[in-house]
């Protein structure tokens, strides 16, 4: 990692204006059926390693860039904008900490004028979230067929949009901190996903999943 940054610093004379840290790799560790104390502890650490290392590791070596510019953002991914529990606490104690490290980093950064945020997409509809349901992006309203809640997901275009929303705007500074969504940003910025649609996760989950488990 330390070689990546040093050859994008060579390459693109110091200059970096946003690091987005979106490594996950925790799909195949993460078991739903089991309590804590009845799953893998190797996979749960694993899982550690892959989703919140990485991304400590890459803010480590990529951040004095930003830091030496004096401006910049840094995003980091994660499912959800809040605390709530997500149901696997190895899968929950990851995404909590990618909140955690924004506001964390936020915290640090912000005399130097680098904002930080958490963000997170509604339900993703993903190349392994297409393959699960067996379909493709041309008929993927089939998947609703298997998991009704897939109707209101959406692509990964829309949190790239948003993404460059947040990356655009001058007031960024503001937001340093928070956990954001998609849901939330596409009404502020105004993007629209791939079929320019506006998904609002947020909304559909209130109306069709809290309280109904």
């Amino acid at each position: 990692m330390a070689a990546l940054f040093a050859q994008i610093e060579r390459e693109q004379a110091g200059r970096l204006d946003l690091l987005v840290n979106d490594v996950w790799g925790g799909d195949e560790l993460t078991d739903w059926s089991k309590r804590f104390w009845e799953q893998s502890l190797a996979d749960g650490l694993l899982m550690q390693q892959r989703a919140v290392h990485s991304h400590l590791i890459t803010s480590y070596y990529g951040v004095p860039l930003l830091i030496a510019r004096q401006q910049g953002l840094v995003i980091e991914i994660t499912d959800g904008d809040t605390l709530d529990y997500r149901g696997n606490l190895f899968y929950d104690l990851a995404k909590t900490s990618a909140i955690r490290l924004a506001t964390a980093l936020a915290h640090e950064l912000r005399p130097h004028n680098v904002a930080v945020v958490a963000l997170t997409p509604g339900f993703l509809r993903s190349e392994a979230m297409l393959d699960h349901f067996g379909v493709t992006e041309a008929n993927w309203r089939a998947g609703a067929a298997q998991d009704p809640h897939f109707i209101a997901s959406e692509t990964p275009h829309y949190i790239g949009r948003a993404v460059v929303a947040l990356a655009a705007d001058p007031n960024i500074m503001a937001k340093s901190g928070q956990a954001l969504a998609t849901w939330h940003l596409t009404h502020e910025y105004g993007f629209t996903d791939a079929d320019g649609s506006q998904p609002d996760w947020g909304a559909y989950f209130a109306a069709n999943v809290a309280g109904k488990a």
